[in-house]
Formats: structure tokens, sequence, C-alpha cells
């Protein structure tokens, strides 16, 4: 083996970042099971708990038996079946823009259209936290670009003064996938106009999960939709419970993508199943909005949880809740320890987050019930104590409802 593969493998062990994956046997749901024990997950996407829900199974099962298992070419070949532009119709029914375009993943999106959208001459100005497929994209398009510190309208707003380019292009997530918060989309759209600036919206996080009817940070916010300055990227594999993504905008834009990003026009198409399972589930959102607010109201029980045992959050006002920990090493012996007692919450350190910054990355969902929460932040709280030196299970202030 190469001696620059065995010598960065060792520094990674040393400084405590090698990653392993984790085999779950069988479907996802609040409990899985694994090396044949059962675990609370606590660390899925799954939003809506869509993921194993029977009506998408068989909506997956039944595109299957009329496409097949696979597109068989990229989208500009012959990969474009029906159900792929019933899926994008779909889609832009539910997002209410004039065309969607469908990626493989959101990582395949925000690299496609950064890329294709941005040139030499843009300046792109980017939140300091937004997604490594973003920061990716960016330096890709071998634009010039800035970072503004998280969530600072008013920074930002600086750079886009001082700003000579002929193409400004702001980037941020509506919610932040590690650290739960929202994304000033109010201040940030107020800037558009003022200074010629276009905005591209990572909506992965807040699409199916935010708003009165799961349409994401906009709707959340009241911010009217069609704004022909926003670009929308939403994903398929996360509250839908499938997977792929989508870019929603201008038909001028679907017809720009279409011929100029790589990750649309360089790859096989989405598999049919996977357009029959999203469709179901859109389907399925539509008709139960409920699960919308199920999801918020059990992020808010989860959230004052932990914060009434006092453990720090980080700001966090959606269904994503981080835990502070800060210590790269200690967050993952903090994450083995908390799995040992029967609960799944992964360890999160950098690089996806900033030295010194390692936290505990929790996420819930609509089908959590109050009793998996509050044995969740049971253990969390167990197992921390010796951390922060006290008992932050209860502390006389009974953090959750069963706390002993």
């Amino acid at each position: 083996m190469p001696s620059f593969i065995t010598d960065e493998l060792k520094r990674l062990t040393r400084d405590g970042l090698l990653r392993q994956t984790r085999c779950i046997e069988g479907p996802v749901g609040t409990t899985v099971l694994m090396n044949g024990e059962e675990k609370l997950l606590f660390c899925s996407n799954d939003y809506l708990g869509l993921a194993n829900n029977a009506e998408v199974k068989n909506a997956a099962i039944e595109a299957i038996k009329r496409y097949g298992t696979g597109a068989g070419a990229s989208r500009l070949v012959s990969g474009t079946t029906a159900l792929h532009e019933e899926l994008e119709e779909r889609i832009r029914a539910f997002k209410k823009t004039e065309a969607v375009l469908l990626f493989n993943s959101g990582y395949a999106a925000n690299m496609g259209v950064i890329t294709a959208i941005t040139h030499r001459s843009t300046e792109i100005f980017s939140d300091r936290l937004n997604h490594a497929s973003i920061v990716d994209g960016i330096i890709l398009s071998r634009a010039k670009f800035r970072r503004y510190p998280h969530n600072d309208v008013n920074v930002l707003e600086d750079m886009l003064r001082s700003s000579r380019a002929p193409q400004k292009l702001i980037i941020t997530e509506g919610v932040f996938s590690m650290d739960g918060d929202l994304a000033p989309l109010r201040e940030i759209i107020s800037l558009l106009e003022t200074y010629d600036a276009y905005l591209f919206l990572d909506e992965a996080h807040a699409t199916g999960a935010l708003g009165a009817t799961g349409r994401g940070t906009l709707e959340a916010l009241a911010i009217p939709t069609g704004n022909p300055r926003i670009i929308e990227m939403g994903t398929l594999g996360k509250a839908f419970g499938s997977f792929g993504a989508y870019v929603a905008g201008s038909s001028a834009l679907k017809t720009l993508l279409t011929t100029k990003a790589r990750s649309f026009i360089y790859t096989t198409a989405l598999p049919p199943a996977q357009c029959g399972a999203s469709i179901k589930a859109i389907d399925i959102l539509d008709e139960n909005p409920s699960l919308v607010r199920r999801v918020q109201d059990n992020a808010a029980y989860m959230r004052d949880a932990l914060e009434a045992a006092r453990l720090n959050i980080m700001g966090s006002t959606t269904q994503i809740i981080p835990v502070l920990i800060g210590d790269t090493r200690r967050v993952m012996e903090l994450s083995e320890l908390i799995f040992s007692e029967g609960v799944f919450i992964q360890g999160i350190r950098p690089p996806t987050v900033p030295e010194g910054r390692a936290r505990l990355r929790l996420t819930v969902s609509a089908v959590h019930s109050k009793e998996e929460m509050n044995r969740a932040v049971r253990v969390i709280c167990e197992c921390t104590k010796d951390t922060f030196g006290v008992c932050r299970a209860c502390g006389g202030g009974g953090c959750v409802d069963e706390c002993e």
C-alpha cells in the first residue's frame, strides 16, 4: 500500500478523525436493528417517517413493475421517462414555481447549479457555515467568492456594497444542517434588488419539515414565492423518505441547467422506483399537513427538554438539534457511550464543523413518541455527566416528564 495512504490514515487516527460506517439491519424507523440489538434512532433525516411508509413503498414497487429497476441512461440520452417528468411537474406544483429539474442528490444539485450559472467574473457571497457541497461547487466554479460570518447580514451588505462584479450570487442554507438554525432570509432578500444580486437557497433540511404545509423556509417566514431572483434547491431523501434532489426556478433556468449542469448531463437518471416513491410522499404530505406540525412540536419538546437539562443546543430552532461538546475525541467517546445505552446519535467533528465546535447532532421526526424522546434525553444527560461535572439528568429541575 502506498505510504501516503498509510501516513494519512495514521494522522486521521491520531487526531480522532477516522470515519467508519454503521450497518442497520432492516428499515429505518424511530428504532432500528443494529448488530442484533434495537437502538433508538435520533440521527436520521427521515423527518416525516415516510422512508418505511407502506404507501410510499408500494408506489416504488409499482414504478419498478412498469419501468424496471434502472433508467438505463442519462436524462439527455434515453434516461428520461414519463415518471421523471411527472415528478418534476409534481414538485413544480408543490413549490409553486415555473419549472423544476431533477438531480440525483443534493450534492449533485448544488455542484451543478453553482458551476452552471456562474463564471470567472461572478462574485459569490457564501455563509461561512454552508454545506460542503456548496463550498465544493464554489471552488469548481472558479468564481471569486467571499465568506460572510454566519447569518451576519450587516457584513454581507458591506461586501455587496463594495463589490464591482457584474454578477453577484448569495448562497445560504435555509436550515443549517449542523446548527439547526434558520437563515435571516427576509433581510437577505431585501438586499437583492438594491445590489442587483441573486440568491441560491439550499432547502435540503427545510423541505417537508418547515412551514404550515412543508413548503420550507420561505413559507415558514411568510415570504412570497415566485421571486425571479431566488433559485431553490431541495432534496427528496430527507423529509420525503426517498432519494434525489430538485432545483426550482424559472423555465429559462431549467433550460440552462439542462444544457450546462455537468452533474445533470453526465450521470444516469434517477431510478424509476425513487421517482414513484417521491411522488407518493409529496401526495401524503399534501393530504396530511399535520405531519409537519408533529415534526415541529416534537422538535420543540426535545429542545425544551435539553435546555432544561442545561445542555447547549447552540440556538437551534428546528428539528436539527446539536448538543455542543467542543472536543473532537470526547464527542466521539460520548457518541459511543450513548450508543451502548441503546440510543444512536452521531457525533459531528471537524472538518464538518469548525475546530472546538464538535457536537452531538440529534434529529427529531414526526413519528418519535414522547416516551422515546424522554428516554433519549435521559441517556444523553447521564452520559454527559462526567463531561460537564454535574448531573444533567435532573439537577432538581426535572428535565423530562419521567426524569428520575
